[in-house]
């Protein structure tokens, strides 16, 4: 699979693995900020269902990069870095729905914490439960608590990175290659999952610009 974009987007596992979002304030478009404000205040004061339904399906007909363009470059730290990696998870899981099912069902078996439990998916997770716990999630940005919604978010990536970590594990002998890949993965997943914690811990506070 080629690492061009299109609409809607498809891209490859290294492009995720690649992915990481901007740390450096100077680069952050005013614009950014001011569209994921204007987005959410608009959208949560009065929460059509058909609005929101929309804007959860937008990635499906316009591509991930329509929102990249606007978002990805924002703080991990920010409203719009916050909403750039929700639509970002959603994207991916529902570009794999099997393997992202696969993933996050190994980590929830194995963990210890009640990640699962936050995280919020049907037990067992196939397919069907992982893409709509991916839209339960990010629905609950417009109509529901927004921390919790963060919070789940994180819950959701730990488990991921538990799940690859896991993996990588079981193909270190058979498979050098796939088990670094997976090892890179699953901590872009940890360092998502802490971001989103800061994001929501930044949204109680009424500090998350």
């Amino acid at each position: 699979m080629g690492d061009e974009f299109h609409k809607p987007t498809l891209f490859a596992g290294s492009t995720f693995e690649a992915f990481q979002g901007g740390d450096d304030p100077a680069q952050i478009s005013r614009l950014a900020h001011d569209t994921a404000a204007a987005l959410l205040s608009r959208v949560r004061a009065d929460p059509d269902p058909q609005v929101i339904e929309r804007l959860i399906a937008y990635t499906d007909v316009n591509g991930i990069d329509a929102i990249a363009e606007l978002w990805s470059r924002a703080s991990a730290r920010s409203l719009p870095g916050a909403l750039w990696r929700i639509y970002l998870l959603r994207a991916l899981t529902r570009q794999d729905p099997e393997q992202s099912a696969f993933v996050f069902q190994r980590g929830a078996e194995i963990s210890s914490t009640i990640d699962p439990v936050v995280a919020g998916a049907q037990a067992p997770t196939g397919p069907d439960e992982i893409t709509e716990l991916a839209d339960q999630i990010l629905r609950g940005l417009f109509e529901g608590d927004f921390a919790v919604a963060l919070e789940r978010a994180a819950a959701f990536c730990r488990l991921m990175s538990t799940g690859c970590a896991s993996l990588a594990d079981d193909a270190e002998t058979v498979s050098p290659g796939r088990a670094s890949e997976l090892t890179t993965r699953a901590l872009r997943f940890h360092s998502i999952a802490a971001e989103l914690t800061a994001c929501a811990t930044l949204w109680r506070s009424d500090s998350l610009d």
